[in-house]
């Protein structure tokens, strides 16, 4: 698994890609901490778009997220999720906390 983030007004992009499983989550949780402390971003953006396989670690990583961006009063966006991640995180009900915007069919990536 590995991430790249930038932030541009306020906003904090983070891209994920791989694979997201129990291995890799504490590392994405410890990185996304450490950029949402440094940063203090009104919005915080994951893009799933690389994400080839998520278990139900992703969910963990999408909760802690979006808790440390409520405790900031921010926003956080989930972007370009692929059908697998997509199925995981609608069958945890993540869809009843957070809008899950699924990858388009045209998006090439």
């Amino acid at each position: 698994m590995n991430l790249t983030s930038f932030l541009q007004e306020k906003q904090l992009t983070i891209c994920l890609t791989g694979e997201i499983d129990h291995h890799s989550a504490r590392e994405i949780m410890q990185a996304l901490e450490r950029k949402v402390e440094l940063y203090l971003p009104a919005r915080c953006v994951l893009d799933f778009g690389e994400v080839a396989f998520m278990d139900s670690s992703g969910i963990a990583i999408v909760l802690f997220a979006l808790r440390r961006m409520r405790e900031l009063d921010g926003v956080l966006e989930l972007l370009s999720i692929p059908p697998q991640p997509y199925k995981v995180m609608k069958a945890s009900g993540l869809d009843r906390l957070i809008e899950l915007k699924r990858r388009e069919l045209h998006e090439v990536r």
